[in-house]
């Protein structure tokens, strides 16, 4: 199998096929600056398959505001970091990302907190369950079924026939009561 040349274009070269809409300008801008837009963004968005994701949207805008490039301001590099730089700023600001910051999958927290003390967990023990018996019913039905019994989010939302999204919310809403019990 051959290796695949790397693309490589003058400045003045990329922003013309960049405006042109030319298939070479994005296959040049990848080659050239993919390392570290993609670097500009993991240092602000930490979760690197969302740092990816947003890499992809940076070379879309780009792709698309090409005509807004003004080379009397400055270069095109820092043009394209500026433009990955605010796309990871918006991602890290919008609500969709700091709700599913807030939501973190109880399992994960505790296999490192096993991980890392050496402990097993026992909901009975740590009085949990009954913690979560005393929260409101449509929060322990959903909790007892996702977290007790083992289901899915999809799984519990067929069984209790509620939108997945209801679902959801509602586990959000119960760990958020029993947050207050811990802190």
């Amino acid at each position: 199998m051959a290796a695949t040349k790397k693309i490589s274009l003058t400045e003045d070269d990329l922003v013309r096929a960049l405006r042109g809409h030319e298939t070479i300008a994005i296959q040049a801008l990848y080659d050239m600056y993919s390392g570290a837009l993609l670097g500009v963004i993991s240092r602000i968005i930490q979760q690197s398959e969302i740092a990816e994701d947003l890499l992809q949207e940076t070379f879309i805008k780009i792709w698309n505001s090409a005509d807004s490039y003004d080379s009397s301001k400055g270069r095109l590099f820092t043009w394209m970091i500026n433009v990955a730089r605010n796309i990871a700023i918006d991602k890290l600001r919008s609500k969709d990302f700091r709700n599913s910051n807030k939501n973190q999958d109880i399992e994960n927290n505790v296999d490192f907190i096993d991980s890392q003390k050496k402990i097993t967990f026992n909901a009975d023990t740590l009085g949990l369950r009954d913690m979560v018996t005393a929260l409101k019913p449509e929060y322990n039905d959903v909790l007892n079924m996702v977290y007790f019994k083992g289901y899915t989010h999809v799984e519990a939302a067929e069984e209790l026939n509620l939108p997945l999204g209801t679902v959801k919310t509602r586990i959000r809403m119960a760990i958020m009561e029993l947050r207050k019990h811990f802190n």
